[in-house]
């Protein structure tokens, strides 16, 4: 019982709901409205509740995990967040209302979780609940039904990875990276062209962009700095010059007010000059590298990431180093049940803010007082949340991430819960990521696999093997352990004294 064969998948729900939801909270932060004399909502600690149905006449009652099955009720428990309206600002002095505990909406529960009733219960208790004690758990029950979220194989966040590719007969070498920050995912790709030239693509621009260009826009203007940021290598450097004088030739761009006026008039074309360069500078914040922080202090590191990609690309192309390759499992993630709850929670939550806001100021409107009782429609984060889990229709577009649990036996019950599914299109071949990597050894199962458009594709965890978690604290002590080391801050490969 100590290490269940679905350890991974309670484990991260129990982390959903110890760290996620009140990350995901603490990211809005604050509601703000366009209410006039200033009136913003302040989100304090979100509260989970045990599993309880309200009746036909209204009464409130605790449901076991058997009766919603019988009675074709969702197994679910509400969710309360503090809230504190903030009058004022707007040069004014705020003035903070009474803290209130507001009734959000309903989270499936997973059986066998913290917030199950079935945790930490003996054989003799199961059996009285009408439990199976041998039942594994670690799947939910929606509308009577039992439903699994299947374990999703996703690439690495925010790792450099390096490939060739070919593109109207020519070949070209790119480094790209999937920048990911609270759910949002901006891919931002470094390609050398055949002709030499470096460019940058990532979202919020159309096309691509010169990379020399780019870093003079993020704080690297004087060529020193750019060849600094990028590499110290004589042959990596000769690739680099050609870039340096074609921006300085052809674009006539030295400073960093240049760059940005270059951004500006890709992103925003005949607005006013200023409206440009603060619309260009929006873009870098939010769009290019979000990993890295979406403020304008983190432009130096985000050059400096950006270097790094460069010099990786032009070494590809120099033989200077291999590809990467994608079906090694150290380039792979998957995403059990908690962390897909962590990102249908996110859209759902933040729709309901949405629906907060616009509700409050709909209440000035009307010449009513805002009340945030009135203002919060638990519905709108209750059936996002229900109508994903019903169908498996997830959020980005992916399908069958929730399906019916299987009891046909124990064992196809147990291997369900176990498995493990790539995103990848069936209908196309993909031959090397539908085979057996040996980097999967010991962790992925080599010969449970279906037959057919699946093959390779739909694969199941290694019966010894386990998912860990996203380490913050192990992260933090080895960024300390970094500090301690003689290694140089990002600032002192800029010479440029503005920067």
């Amino acid at each position: 019982k100590e290490n269940s064969l679905v350890k991974h998948q309670i484990d991260s729900f129990n982390r959903f709901l110890d760290y996620k939801l009140q990350k995901i909270v603490d990211e809005v932060g604050v509601i703000e409205t366009e209410i006039k004399g200033g009136y913003k909502v302040k989100l304090g600690k979100i509260r989970v509740g045990k599993p309880i149905n309200k009746e036909a006449d209204g009464s409130i009652r605790k449901i076991t995990p058997m009766e919603a099955r019988i009675r074709d009720l969702s197994y679910s428990a509400p969710l309360y967040l503090e809230m504190t309206p903030v009058i004022g600002g707007e040069g004014e002095e705020e003035i903070e209302g009474e803290t209130v505990e507001v009734y959000i909406g309903e989270l499936p529960i997973m059986l066998g979780s913290k917030a199950c009733y079935l945790h930490g219960k003996s054989r003799e208790e199961l059996i009285e609940m009408g439990e199976d004690p041998r039942d594994p758990l670690g799947y939910f029950i929606i509308n009577g039904s039992e439903r699994v979220l299947v374990t999703q194989e996703d690439l690495v966040q925010n790792r450099i990875l390096c490939e060739k590719t070919e593109r109207n007969n020519k070949t070209i070498y790119g480094a790209k990276v999937f920048s990911t920050r609270h759910g949002f995912r901006a891919l931002c790709t470094v390609e050398r062209q055949e002709d030499g030239k470096l460019n940058v693509t990532f979202p919020g621009l159309s096309g691509s962009i010169p990379l020399v260009i780019l870093m003079k826009a993020l704080g690297a203007e004087s060529d020193s700095d750019i060849i600094n940021m990028i590499s110290d290598d004589q042959q990596v450097i000769m690739q680099l010059i050609t870039n340096i004088l074609e921006v300085r030739e052809e674009y006539n761009i030295a400073t960093q007010e240049d760059a940005l006026e270059y951004i500006g008039k890709k992103v925003a074309p005949g607005q006013p000059r200023d409206y440009r360069l603060k619309r260009a500078e929006t873009i870098l914040c939010n769009y290019l590298l979000p990993h890295m922080g979406v403020k304008k202090e983190d432009f130096i590191k985000k050059c400096a990431f950006l270097g790094r990609m460069a010099r990786n690309a032009i070494e590809l192309y120099l033989g200077l180093r291999v590809e990467d390759d994608k079906d090694h499992y150290g380039n792979k993630r998957l995403k059990p049940a908690g962390e897909l709850m962590e990102d249908l929670f996110r859209y759902s939550f933040n729709q309901l803010v949405k629906d907060i806001k616009y509700q409050l100021e709909r209440q000035v409107l009307r010449n009513k007082s805002p009340s945030i009782q009135s203002a919060v429609r638990s519905d709108v984060l209750t059936e996002r949340i229900r109508h994903a889990m019903a169908t498996g229709n997830w959020i980005g577009g992916r399908t069958g991430v929730s399906q019916l649990l299987d009891r046909t036996s124990y064992l196809s019950t147990l291997s369900q819960l176990r498995r493990v599914v790539s995103p990848l299109s069936r209908s196309q071949p993909h031959f090397e990521a539908r085979d057996l990597h040996p980097t999967q050894w010991g962790k992925i199962c080599p010969s449970e696999t279906p037959e057919g458009p699946n093959c390779g594709l739909v694969k199941n965890l290694a019966i010894m093997s386990k998912i860990t978690t996203d380490d913050k604290e192990g992260e933090k002590k080895v960024l300390e352990a970094l500090k301690e080391v003689p290694i140089n801050p990002v600032k002192e490969f800029l010479t440029t004294p503005n920067s």
